[in-house]
């Protein structure tokens, strides 16, 4: 299981012994140590077990495989060399499923072995922490080491892309042979005024090392627009953390957190149902960033022009293609599911800019499992990290050119 909480990551290995050092130089969460490139680990003083140890991990974790971490890494071998191995020799040496193993050994993914994870961006305003991620990047000898320019090149937008913005990837369609409708979806992204003075209160803070667990102590509520004060912030709304699509979404976007890092965005997640044991299951397995209670369902009702986006289970998922397909890319994944709490609210993302500078991007999940196209939500969050040194009373007049 792909577990956020570093504990879990580094397991009981050779990597244990680094996590003083680890916290103390700011590699504190998982997606920021896998991001780690050779100069990186040479100058926290890694030996070569331990560097091998982190690819490994690395690897199994973009792949859910985490529960066969401790055999590889106590095997000695690089992970060059257990991918080597043939089908019969991982099934017999580590008791690898066959599933597994044709997951374990594609290299046709989206995220291949790589110990520096992380962004490309072409603008010429790049934060001070990206350019530092540059130059490190840059500073590593390692052939197996990708580039900031070359790990982001699958988000890249090319010019004359049309987003897809507030709706799913394609259109809606009847289902059942014309016999069941689609829900309408609002059409217009929602205005700042919905969501800007929306309470929700925080369930659980960004993880790192040694953090606790869950709050402890209720977090008094807050005005939403309190968050994106000073930075962006990306919202994704959770229809129901037990909901496999819905951790399969949460679990890929926070993977990409020394993105949104090194373009000063925020993540959150946004729950409309607080049920303890399910964000002690959801935070932080799933999802490691800061988790948020809509107890007002504000978020949700803003996605829907105003009002919930609800479709029951039998018309929305049994008779719907597109949903059942979404829910077997997540079972691919490999990820755990349970039926507890609603879910039939559906949800989606919000990237706001900081200040009153509005919604920027809204996606709702017209389909059960709809995901945000993560290259389109880079993209919007790259132009906004743009703005960041454009005075905020300047950003209403840029918008408006826009338009003209």
């Amino acid at each position: 299981m792909a577990s956020f909480s570093i504990e879990d990551f580094v397991g009981n290995g050779c990597l244990k012994e680094l996590l003083p050092k680890l916290l103390d130089r700011g590699w504190d969460d998982v997606p920021t140590l896998k991001a780690m490139n050779s100069g990186d680990m040479d100058d926290i003083g890694m030996t070569r077990p331990q560097k091998d140890a982190l690819e490994i991990r690395s690897y199994l974790h973009d792949r859910a495989l985490m529960q066969y971490s401790d055999q590889l890494e106590a095997s000695g071998k690089s992970l060059a060399e257990l991918l080597s191995l043939s089908n019969t020799d991982l099934s017999s040496l580590y008791a690898m499923k066959r599933g597994h193993i044709a997951r374990f050994t594609d290299r046709k993914q989206n995220n291949p072995p790589s110990r520096n994870n992380s962004i490309h961006s072409k603008s010429d305003n790049n934060s001070k922490k990206l350019e530092n991620m540059t130059r490190n990047s840059r500073r590593s000898s390692s052939s197996s080491d990708i580039t900031i320019e070359q790990s982001l090149a699958s988000f890249k937008i090319e010019d004359g892309h049309v987003f897809k913005g507030i709706v799913a990837s394609m259109p809606a369609e009847s289902r059942a042979c014309g016999c069941v409708q689609p829900p309408p979806v609002a059409e217009n992204v929602a205005p700042y005024s919905a969501i800007e003075n929306i309470s929700v209160q925080k369930l659980a803070p960004e993880y790192k090392i040694g953090i606790e667990r869950l709050v402890k102590n209720k977090a008094p509520p807050v005005k939403a627009s309190e968050l994106w004060r000073e930075k962006p912030a990306v919202f994704v709304c959770i229809r129901r953390p037990g909901c496999i699509m819905c951790r399969a979404e949460s679990h890929q976007l926070y993977s990409k957190k020394p993105i949104f890092d090194a373009l000063g965005v925020q993540l959150f997640a946004v729950l409309h149902e607080h049920i303890e044991s399910e964000v002690n299951d959801f935070w932080p397995r799933y999802w490691g960033g800061a988790l948020l209670y809509d107890k007002g369902q504000g978020f949700f009702k803003a996605l829907g022009g105003g009002k919930l986006l609800k479709e029951k289970f039998i018309s929305g998922f049994l008779f719907n293609p597109r949903a059942i397909a979404n829910f077997k890319r997540a079972k691919a994944v490999g990820l755990e599911m349970n039926f507890k709490g609603e879910g039939e609210i559906k949800g989606g993302l919000f990237v706001v800019g900081r200040g009153k500078s509005g919604i920027a991007y809204q996606f709702v999940e017209r389909n059960f499992g709809d995901w945000a196209p993560l290259g389109e939500v880079i993209e919007i969050c790259t132009r906004i990290q743009n703005l960041q040194h454009i005075p905020l009373e300047s950003i209403k007049s840029l918008k408006e050119d826009e338009k003209e």
